[in-house]
């Protein structure tokens, strides 16, 4: 097999990983920031493996964003909710402000993280590995005005070994569509073959 036609084949598999392997297999849930317009919008859904957290306790939280504490909560607002301590791993901020910025309007759900403490945010007598979603705007707002440094998060918990590991990921920022990285990566074997046929 000539290396170029290798290459390609190799190329193509790596992008068909990417498209539609690569997202899901980041997290059990993953909540999105994306400016839209003049407003930040949120967006989560997936599910939540809480079996190897410790007891919750019930709070009432509303949807939220405080970057300072890695502090993120979807769904709406007077909702009470059940809160999981302790044996979260990963960021204790995405940003600097220590503000809180609570969303205009909220639906679904209520889930979310506070990496600093740390906490997972589920409905109150949550069934773990159950289905979750939450929608947010935080209207009139940007990620400068909240204090959000875009890139992508994510924490962990559980172990591998125990059948309870599990993840929470927030993407902060535009994400490509899957049709967009197909483009992408047609695009780029494109210009590599040119580049073939040119030599």
């Amino acid at each position: 097999m000539p290396p170029s036609l290798r290459f390609m084949l190799r190329f193509a598999f790596l992008c068909s990983i990417w498209l539609f392997g690569g997202a899901g297999a980041r997290a059990a849930f993953v909540m999105t920031l994306t400016q839209v317009g003049g407003d930040v919008v949120l967006n989560g859904s997936g599910t939540l493996d809480v079996s190897a957290l410790p007891v919750a306790t019930d709070q009432n939280d509303y949807g939220l964003i405080l970057p300072s504490i890695a502090g993120i909560i979807g769904g709406p607002a007077g909702i009470v909710n059940d809160v999981y301590r302790h044996g979260v791993s990963g960021p204790t901020n995405f940003g600097i402000n220590s503000f809180e910025t609570n969303a205009t309007t909220g639906s679904g759900d209520k889930v979310g993280i506070v990496g600093a403490f740390p906490v997972v945010v589920v409905p109150v007598g949550y069934i773990s590995g159950s289905a979750l979603a939450a929608n947010d705007v935080f209207a009139s707002a940007t990620f400068a005005s909240i204090g959000i440094i875009p890139g992508t998060y994510v924490w962990t918990w559980g172990s591998v070994t125990n059948g309870n590991a599990d993840s929470f990921t927030l993407q902060v920022g535009p994400i490509p569509e899957p049709a967009s990285l197909g483009l992408i990566c047609a695009g780029l074997l494109g210009l590599r073959v040119a580049r073939r046929k040119r030599a």
